[in-house]
């Protein structure tokens, strides 16, 4: 029963919260179910806005068709329901219970409101100060306009005075343009009248200066006449005296030389008496003469037959074209001393070039062999040993002969050169000639490096028909001199054409090393090397004091723009050439400068010649290709 009441009170109570709100009269005025007292200041607070309205028009009566409703549409069913659920709860042992449980709902609404109402303070206080805040800054924006519109006001103001200044400016600089102008244009009639009357000052006094010159000249003529004629008359009567003077002395003279013809001629032909009438006199005049003529012929010819007999057991062989050994032994300090001196200068050239073989540019393979067969050679001197023999082959003018120049250097051997061509002519006498060179070599203390220049021209193949037999046998006696190690001699051959040496000569070299053509670094240190040479250094030496007097002065030729860009491009141009047809190059350059009006070297007169010598290497490449070609 008491589970049954609790339920229907239950139902009760949420029948009263969820319903709305309901009047209980025909007034305005509605009240909540189960409000409290603390209830109604709200109720009041908030019936006072609507009392403020003006007040509306009384509603209109309805009429009711209703029975059961009031004449306003209340129907009195609900109230009726909760009055007899008010009985019930009333007559309900738990009843209590219910109204503690609806006083507890109360306080708890009661303080929702209440932290309602804090946070709507709460809200209040948050509104007043953002209104604040939104006072302030718009307090702040008005007090940043002005600041604004007083800098604008200012900087209007400021145009305003400097466009006020620029225009008293601008007026007072047209006044002082006008004033100057003035200035200017009264000066310039100042001047002009002054020159008006220089100009009129001027033409008097060349007015006067002309003809006081036609003066003077009417007196120089005058006087310039005057004398010529006197000096014309006293030449003339200078030259009647002159005359007769020159007669009288060439009379004496033609006098004094007739007798003295007279008396030499009456002398010798008193001595040509005397001879012929004596016997005794002529025999001794003609025996005198006879002795005297025989002993110059025998003098003459003891002299030369001395003199070839020392040259030939102490001078230099006839063979030897170059050697660093003096011609006789005698010579050999001067020639030491001057290959000291020379040696000194290269290498100060060498250290200059940055190239241990001084002016030879070579292959840096080629450059580094001959460089270890120098330092083998010296080493082999040193110790005894035998030397080793070198054949040197390429195209012509790739510095093989200054190669063994220098390999000869290096190792501290004299050299000598020779060339094959030399061998031919000397006929029969080719065999002793080669042998008084060998022997000859050997008499060297230091060792002797015998370099011979174009070898196949006599150490060509026996079995050719057009050998002669004199050539075959300096072949022989060349074969017979280095058919052993020497410890004396290196033989270093030097040929264009390898394939045609005899297969002894072959076999008798030990080293064989090719001089080909230079590439273009090699080509670019050449020019370097001759255009230094042959252009900077062309009237540097100092003439000697005779020289000085009778020979003209070298001039020193200016180089300008001729950088290292376009020797390298030069060089590039440059294929194929040797280092002979380099350094003519370099002389026609040389030439071509001296040719010009102000003996000055650029980079276009260097392109020209350079262009026009690789035009001619060319053509002349062709014309040996024909010829190889027509053969």
């Amino acid at each position: 029963m008491s589970k049954a009441c609790a339920s229907a009170l239950m139902s009760a109570l949420a029948s009263f919260t969820v319903s709305p709100n309901y009047a209980f009269s025909d007034g305005a005025f509605s009240f909540s179910p189960f409000s409290s007292p603390s209830s109604a200041p709200q109720s009041s607070s908030s019936a006072a806005p609507e009392a403020s309205k003006p007040k509306a028009e009384p509603p209109q009566r309805v009429r009711n068709d209703n029975p059961r409703t009031t004449s306003a549409g209340f129907d009195p069913e609900a109230l009726e329901r909760g009055a007899k659920a008010l009985r019930d709860i009333s007559s309900n042992s738990n009843a209590k219970k219910a109204f503690e449980i609806m006083k507890k709902q109360e306080e708890t609404r009661q303080t929702e409101l209440a932290a309602t109402a804090a946070e709507f303070k709460a809200m209040q206080a948050q509104a007043e100060t953002e209104r604040q805040r939104v006072i302030y800054d718009e307090q702040k924006k008005l007090a940043q306009h002005q600041a604004q519109v007083k800098s604008q006001m200012a900087r209007y103001e400021d145009e305003l005075a400097r466009k006020r200044m620029q225009v008293e400016n601008e007026f007072h600089r047209a006044r002082n343009q006008e004033l100057v102008k003035m200035q200017e244009e009264s000066q310039i009639r100042q001047e002009q009248a002054r020159r008006a009357t220089e100009e009129q000052i001027q033409a008097q006094r060349r007015q006067t200066e002309r003809e006081r010159a036609e003066i003077e000249r009417e007196t120089i003529r005058v006087r310039a006449m005057a004398e010529a004629e006197g000096r014309a008359h006293e030449a003339k009567l200078a030259e009647e005296v002159n005359r007769r003077m020159l007669v009288d002395r060439a009379n004496a003279e033609t006098e004094k030389w007739v007798a003295a013809i007279n008396t030499a001629f009456d002398h010798i032909g008193g001595g040509l008496h005397a001879i012929l009438t004596d016997q005794n006199k002529l025999v001794v005049a003609v025996g005198g003469v006879t002795a005297l003529a025989a002993g110059i012929y025998t003098t003459r010819e003891g002299a030369r037959v001395i003199w070839s007999y020392v040259d030939r057991i102490l001078g230099q062989p006839s063979l030897i074209r170059e050697s660093s050994r003096g011609k006789y032994p005698w010579s050999g300090i001067f020639s030491r001393a001057a290959s000291t001196l020379s040696r000194g200068s290269n290498k100060g050239v060498s250290s200059k070039n940055g190239n241990g073989f001084g002016d030879v540019i070579l292959h840096p393979s080629l450059q580094k062999r001959i460089e270890q067969l120098a330092g083998a050679t010296a080493n082999t001197k040193s110790h005894q040993a035998p030397f080793r023999n070198m054949l040197f082959y390429g195209p012509p003018g790739t510095g093989k002969t200054m190669a063994a120049r220098e390999l000869a250097r290096k190792s501290g051997l004299d050299y000598a050169l020779m060339t094959g061509g030399d061998v031919a002519p000397l006929g029969s006498q080719a065999v002793t000639k080669i042998h008084q060179l060998f022997d000859w070599a050997k008499k060297s203390k230091r060792g002797l490096l015998l370099f011979i220049d174009e070898a196949d021209a006599f150490l060509c193949e026996r079995n050719k028909t057009y050998m002669s037999e004199a050539q075959r046998s300096a072949l022989n006696a060349l074969l017979f001199r280095t058919g052993d190690q020497s410890k004396d001699i290196v033989l270093a051959l030097a040929t264009n054409r390898p394939g045609d040496l005899d297969s002894a000569v072959a076999d008798r070299i030990d080293e064989v090393l090719e001089f080909p053509l230079p590439g273009e670094d090699e080509r670019f240190k050449l020019l370097k090397l001759y255009l230094n040479r042959y252009i900077a250094q062309a009237g540097s030496r100092k003439p000697g004091i005779f020289s000085s007097l009778f020979q003209k002065q070298q001039q020193k030729i200016e180089i300008r723009g001729l950088s290292d860009d376009v020797i390298r491009e030069a060089a590039a141009k440059t294929d194929g050439f040797s280092g002979r047809e380099i350094a003519k190059l370099m002389a026609s350059v040389q030439a071509a400068v001296y040719g010009s009006e102000n003996c000055v070297l650029d980079s276009t007169l260097f392109r020209e010649v350079v262009d026009y010598k690789v035009a001619e290497h060319q053509q002349r490449r062709k014309l040996a290709t024909g010829d190889r070609d027509n053969k």
